[in-house]
């Protein structure tokens, strides 16, 4: 091993020799220390939490050994806490709104910015009481949902899906009548659990949490035109774009992980 003698002077004992040839022999034989694993850190839409779960299986099953940590949420309440300071890698919003919000604030990447995914907007019910509903103009509010029903969505003034829901509604020209019988739900998946759960007849969330449910069904899908596309866009955040961070996001966007999002019903740009 550099740094040692080759030889030992002669006034050393042969006892002295032996035990300095071990330790020497042991520092040569003693291997590298492995590059330590980082942590990615993932703010995420509650929405995609199955997904991405997946899809981090997949990535640490190609061999990639850090540890990929998510943090899902609504959009909103992770915008909100990134910018209180909140260590974050990447940041995947289920609207633009948000994303704008934490790019004008500086906190994500522009140039990393990327819409990868979509979705639809349904109205579900307990899978024992589903009946078919037409989502129209001429919806009757009060014959869906009688004298004391509720329908659950998102916080119609931050969580994306219940900006959406607010939006439909009210181009349908029903915000009017529905908007006291909202229920606004810290997330898409806290509006879901209402439902399934018995505790809401029905709720607005997407496609994709309908799709995962337990005992519930969709009974009915918006119409296209009634909301703004829902889109999901990704990005870096500043200032934590590590070696780590940017090979995860690049995975997020490959064929592999595109095919994991389209099994959970994503459309993928």
């Amino acid at each position: 091993m550099s740094g040692f003698p080759a030889s030992f002077p002669a006034s050393f004992s042969a006892s002295r020799r032996l035990i300095l040839g071990l330790v020497f022999s042991a520092f040569a034989a003693a291997p590298l220390p492995a590059a330590a694993q980082e942590t990615v850190t993932v703010f995420a839409a509650a929405s995609l939490t199955n997904a991405l779960q997946d899809i981090a299986k997949a990535y640490e099953a190609k061999g990639n050994k850090d540890s990929i940590k998510f943090s899902f949420a609504a959009s909103s309440a992770l915008a909100k806490q990134m910018e209180a300071g909140a260590p974050a890698n990447i940041f995947a919003s289920a609207d633009l709104k948000w994303m704008d919000y934490t790019d004008g604030k500086g906190l994500t990447l522009p140039a990393t910015r990327v819409k990868l995914l979509g979705n639809e907007l349904v109205l579900v019910a307990p899978a024992d009481k589903a009946k078919p509903v037409t989502i129209s103009k001429s919806l009757d509010v009060d014959a869906l949902l009688g004298p004391n029903g509720r329908i659950a969505t998102g916080l119609t003034d931050s969580v994306p899906v219940g900006v959406y829901t607010k939006q439909a509604f009210t181009n349908l020209g029903l915000w009017d009548k529905i908007s006291p019988r909202i229920v606004g739900a810290e997330s898409v998946r806290a509006a879901l659990a209402l439902v399934e759960r018995g505790e809401a007849p029905y709720g607005v969330v997407y496609a994709t949490d309908a799709a995962i449910a337990k005992n519930v069904k969709v009974v009915a899908t918006f119409p296209t035109d009634s909301y703004p596309p829902v889109d999901y866009p990704f990005a870096l955040v500043k200032g934590q774009d590590t070696p780590a961070a940017k090979a995860f996001f690049a995975f997020v966007q490959s064929p592999e992980a595109k095919a994991i999002f389209k099994k959970y019903g994503f459309s993928v740009n």
